[in-house]
Parts: C-alpha cells; structure tokens; sequence
C-alpha cells in the first residue's frame, strides 16, 4: 500500500481511504455483512483509513465499524468521524447544524461510545454552523484534543476564510471536500490555501457518487431510496449530457487498459501528494478495483487529455440539491 501525509506534520495514511457511507445509508439496500467483509478486505489490502460520520445511519454506521474492527489492533486503522450535521428521525430530510462547544463534546462522547475505542484519530467538523464562531467550535475541539479523545482536527466543506481562521485556534490537519472530475471547486482557492498551511486535503466523492465508474446508463438504475435521485446532477437533462462526458472518459480509459473509475481515482491522485481521495464502497469487488487506480500513472499529456473532454466546470447540475448547497463553502 501506498502512504500519504495528511497535512505538514499530521499522521500518514494509505494513499486512497474508504469511505463507509454508503454502508449505512443514502444508497440503496444495506448488507452489514458484506459491508463488515468490506472493511475487513480493506484493512487487509493495507487501507486502514476509514470514514464515517456520526449522521450516516444516525450513529449506525459507526456502530458497524465498531464490528468490523473486533479483534482488529487499534493502531492499525485510523479512524475519521464528523460531527455538526444533526438530523430528524421523524423526517430523514430535515437537517440542522450545530457547531456549539458543549455539542461538540457530546457528540465527539457519542460516537467514541458507537466506535467503542477510546479516541478518534481525526474528527472534523461535518459542516460549518453560522450561528456559531468557528474560534469557539474549533476551540471545543482543541478542548478534546487536550483531554485525550482526539488526536487531529479537521474541517468539511468550510470556506477558505473560515479555514484560516480555525488554523489560527488550533493546527487543522485536514479539510474534507468532494473532488472529482465532475466537482472542481477545491480548485477555486481551497487547495492553494491547504497547500500554503500545510493542510491535508481529503477528496470525498472522487468518483462522481459512483457516475464516472460508467457503470449506471439510466435513471432507473437507482433504487428508490437512493439519494441520487434527488441530485440535480442525476435529473432530466443533466443526466444525459453528464452521461455524455463519463462515456468519453471511458474511451480514454479503455486506451489506457483500466476502467473508467480507476481513471477518475488516478487523477484524483495526480492533483498532488497532499490529496488523500476516500472513495466509498459496500462490495469486495469493487474496493478491489479502486486499489487498481494507485497502479495507474497519468502522463502529462494523458492529464491533459483527459481534462479536454471532461473540463472544469463541464458537468450540467449542482453537485447538492440548492439547500444543501447553502452549507457548502462557508
């Protein structure tokens, strides 16, 4: 397995992450037992950096990581979580934010019980909450560090600004933001500035939420519970014209002898050492494939191929549904 450093002088990791998700919710039908196998296959293929979320499945897909990891040494994996997205059981789609420091050390306690471990190797901030300064979220946070409960910071999807300003608390060692292809803001700022504080960048969604693996043609292909279909970019016409560009990924994956997400993930990869992408899987077979990506090296010229027939900014649709983007980039 390759490594990666997140950040200047944050903890090393495996190059390409798994991302636990889709395991627990959002994209069709759960199997925890595969999903255990997944994350015993991954750990055993040498990916010991896991995702999750205190949200995803409300609080159930940290407890299936708490199984998978039975008779697993801890410092063998490195564990991430998040916390500030607050849902409602009563309606999946209702979402609150809440960044207050006396919920921070309450949910950081909630999911070291979910996790059952005794710290938690990186925990960010799922989203930023306007109602609170980031001084005093990210300051709860330093408080957790202090206390032993957590060894590295993180931010997800905060504006550069708010990420200047929570650096200057307590170091962040790593901002979490969808990067793709398909999803290029990390491009319009946010990567310099990670680059310029020493900040590890961690890319979720590399491969388009499963679009660019080539492998979905029609919008039926999603079950019903699938949170793709509320996505703009998976609606009416977006689909098609996206449909479009992923098929002449294809075409150039095929030329170079890998799938079309095994290219998408090596682009990914290509954008710099500090870019650590955590693609999401439920499956053996398909975590087998991503590993396939880190065996896949991109010539200049195959780069920018590659960015000719799939540029900035040319896939048709928001990446989120409008109110979900207005907790993006704060």
């Amino acid at each position: 397995m390759l490594h990666r450093t997140l950040g200047q002088n944050g903890p090393k990791v495996s190059a390409l992450g798994l991302g636990c998700m889709g395991m627990s919710d959002f994209y069709g039908a759960r199997n925890d037992a595969e999903s255990i196998a997944t994350i015993r296959h991954a750990l055993d293929r040498g990916v010991a950096f896991l995702d999750t979320a205190d949200m995803y499945g409300f609080g159930d897909n940290e407890e299936l990581i708490r199984r998978a990891l039975e008779g697993v040494a801890r410092t063998s994996v490195f564990l991430a979580t998040k916390f500030g997205i607050v849902r409602s059981r009563t309606d999946p789609t209702v979402r609150g934010i809440n960044g207050r420091p006396e919920y921070v050390r309450a949910a950081c306690d909630a999911s070291l019980r979910r996790l059952g471990v005794d710290v938690i190797d990186l925990y960010y901030q799922h989203r930023v909450d306007p109602d609170t300064p980031i001084e005093e979220t990210v300051g709860a946070m330093a408080g957790l560090v202090r206390a032993g409960k957590v060894r590295y910071l993180g931010l997800s999807e905060a504006g550069v600004a708010t990420i200047r300003r929570a650096h200057a608390v307590h170091p962040i060692t790593a901002l979490q933001m969808e990067y793709s292809l398909w999803t290029r803001d990390p491009e319009d700022g946010t990567l310099a500035a990670c680059r310029e504080l020493g900040i590890g960048f961690v890319a979720y969604s590399p491969l388009g939420r499963g679009f660019l693996t080539g492998q979905f043609r029609r919008f039926e292909d999603f079950a019903a519970d699938d949170y793709r279909r509320i996505s703009p970019r998976f609606q009416g016409e977006n689909f098609g014209r996206n449909l479009a560009l992923v098929q002449r990924v294809g075409e150039i994956a095929a030329a170079k002898g890998c799938t079309p997400g095994q290219l998408a993930l090596a682009w990914v990869l290509a954008q710099g050492r500090e870019v650590v992408p955590i693609p999401g899987t439920k499956r053996r077979p398909y975590l087998d494939e991503n590993l396939g990506a880190l065996a896949v090296t991109l010539t200049p010229a195959e780069r920018a191929q590659i960015n000719a027939v799939f540029p900035k900014d040319a896939a048709s649709g928001l990446r989120y549904p409008e109110l979900m983007m207005k907790a993006v980039g704060r």
